[in-house]
């Protein structure tokens, strides 16, 4: 669902302030009260680990702070421990309060990218990496600002959309528990489970102003991430989902088949792909460009690592490429680099702008924690985070056909401009 067309804040101000019915800043509230108890009540034999020596963070002792600075805190967490043993009514589950410590530390990053995952919650996230997994087939994109988690794509001929889940509903409740401020990982492992068993969802639905609920079955899901068809006029049409690690060869299988029936112009489809591997694309886009840099990234200390395209191959034919606010990420950094060097026409509305870079990093466990570590640039040394690429050619759908999964061939008014595009350059 791994996650940008009208934006996900887009939304939030069309309800206009509308009431949340489901008591957001009190759910808020209870959420960051959890997070806070989990991590004072097991915080305890964290800190005794520091006054070991052995410190959550070498970086505390390298600004020299002091013993006396961690007593205090141990002594804090200790005294609100004793008050939780002494008064909490109910039943603590310390495997949860543990789990919690561990997202307690990364959610204090501040950084809605960066997320611990249980063994449950990485296991689910490589399936999605390796496209293959047991769930409901959507893909889901969670908003930074207002962390409402909203259905971009339902697949065809999948459970969700059997169950009649459309593109544009914000998922709110998952079995009957509000996952309204949670992480979309944590969402992606509850809506995911044993094949066969079915899975309960609230969802709103903007385009009615309307809460739908729904009992949708989890089955095998193989995600095709490429399609393809040969449109009028000898035009090639690529639609990519997402980068996963099966998407640049079906990728190059379907650029050949459309050179085997004499392409003459391409079309490639990167609406409401939410990004994915850096690799996948990298791969894709050195059988599109010129010799040069694809993508650069900086970390924090101003080092970081260049992506570059060799001149074995280069796509010289007319091309375009479709883009909205739901293209993120890897798709930025695709479409970026086709700007960049002139190779084709960015057709549609503003990307996402998901300028950075996460990377993962397992711990021994089978939990993991994934962090934000740079920035990436286009091969123009822009850094697109927070602003999103604009398309050459503005092209915005009506209002009313926003949330259809599936447009005709007639309605789709952005996929019509991107075929007058290149039968302009073929010409």
């Amino acid at each position: 669902m791994d996650e940008n067309n009208n934006k996900i804040e887009e939304q939030k101000e069309r309800r206009g302030g509308q009431k949340d019915r489901f008591g957001r800043g009190l759910v808020t509230g209870v959420v960051i009260s959890v997070l806070i108890m989990g991590c004072l009540t097991m915080g305890w034999n964290l800190f005794q680990r520091m006054e070991q020596g052995v410190g959550l963070f070498e970086k505390d002792y390298e600004s020299q702070e002091t013993v006396a600075s961690v007593q205090e805190k141990t002594s804090k967490v200790k005294q609100i421990e004793n008050i939780i043993n002494e008064n909490f009514l109910f039943d603590v589950d310390q495997s949860q309060v543990e789990e919690y410590i561990y997202k307690g530390i990364m959610a204090g990053l501040g950084d809605p990218y960066s997320t611990y995952y249980t063994e449950e919650e990485f296991s689910a996230l490589m399936e999605d990496i390796e496209g293959v997994y047991y769930g409901i087939g959507v893909q889901a994109s969670q908003s930074y600002e207002t962390m409402e988690s909203t259905i971009v794509q339902v697949y065809e001929n999948s459970p969700a959309e059997e169950a009649g889940l459309k593109k544009g509903d914000i998922i709110y409740e998952v079995n009957g528990e509000n996952v309204q401020t949670q992480d979309l990982n944590e969402i992606v492992s509850k809506i995911k489970g044993e094949e066969g068993t079915t899975v309960h969802l609230k969802c709103y639905r903007p385009e009615t102003e309307e809460y739908v609920d729904v009992d949708v079955e989890r089955r095998s899901i193989e995600i095709d991430t490429v399609s393809s068809e040969m449109l009028s006029d000898n035009i090639g049409y690529i639609k990519i989902s997402s980068f996963d690690g099966v998407t640049a060869d079906q990728f190059k299988e379907a650029l050949n088949d459309l050179e085997e029936q004499q392409m003459e112009g391409l079309i490639i489809d990167l609406r409401d792909n939410l990004g994915g591997l850096v690799d996948s694309v990298v791969e894709i886009a050195d059988w599109m460009l010129p010799e040069g840099t694809i993508v650069y990234t900086e970390d924090k200390n101003g080092e970081g690592e260049t992506y570059s395209s060799d001149a074995e191959h280069q796509f010289t034919k007319p091309l375009a490429v479709l883009v909205n606010g739901y293209s993120a990420s890897a798709s930025e950094i695709f479409a970026g680099a086709i700007q960049s060097y002139g190779t084709g026409t960015l057709v549609g509305t503003k990307t996402f702008g998901k300028g950075i870079v996460q990377n993962t990093y397992p711990l021994g466990d089978g939990s993991a924690v994934k962090m934000t570590v740079s920035r990436y640039f286009t091969p123009d040394g822009v850094c697109i985070h927070g602003e999103g690429i604009e398309p050459d050619v503005e092209v915005e759908l009506p209002e009313e056909l926003k949330s259809k999964p599936v447009l005709t061939s007639e309605e789709d008014v952005q996929l019509n401009e991107a075929i007058r595009v290149v039968q302009e350059k073929m010409e």
